[in-house]
Parts: C-alpha cells; sequence; structure tokens
C-alpha cells in the first residue's frame, strides 16, 4: 500500500510541477505560450488562467493528502514492527 502512495504522489508532483511551469505570474500563462489569440477566442484569457489555477490547487491539496496519508501509514507500519520485536 505504502509503495502505491508513493508512485501516486510522484505522478501527482510531476503533475504539479508541469502545471506550475505552465503559469506565467504576469498574467500571461498558458494563453500567450500556447494558443496566443486562438485560445482567447475558444476560451478567454480569464478562464484558462482560471481552469489552470483550479488545477494546481486540486494537485497541491491532493499532495498534501497523499503524504499525510502516507506519514500515517507509515508511522503505523513502524509501530508494529516495534510491538513484533518486542
Amino acid at each position: 500500500m505504502t509503495t502505491i502512495l508513493t508512485i501516486l504522489t510522484a505522478i501527482n508532483c510531476v503533475l504539479l510541477m508541469a502545471v506550475v511551469l505552465i503559469q506565467n505570474p504576469k498574467g500571461g500563462g498558458i494563453d500567450s505560450s500556447l494558443g496566443g489569440s486562438a485560445a482567447n477566442q475558444m476560451f478567454g484569457a480569464a478562464k484558462s488562467t482560471d481552469f489552470v489555477e483550479k488545477i494546481t490547487w486540486t494537485l497541491a491539496a491532493t499532495l498534501f493528502v497523499l503524504c499525510i496519508v502516507t506519514a500515517i501509514l507509515v508511522s503505523g507500519a513502524n509501530t508494529n514492527l516495534i510491538q513484533q520485536a518486542q
């Protein structure tokens, strides 16, 4: 179970890095890099930025939860090993 959670955490981290690199702190972001005016016409500048921001916050929250769950499982496994050793 810990291995699966570790793999999920690693995938989440890679996705989070990719999404953060897509963003532009000056407001251009995905619109100016990947689509220019075509992206503005389809999605609008504010909507594509909101979408990327929602993905960023979702991945950050997921990473937080995965880390907490993994830590709880690992500490529980270590407690069981210590009790068995005694």
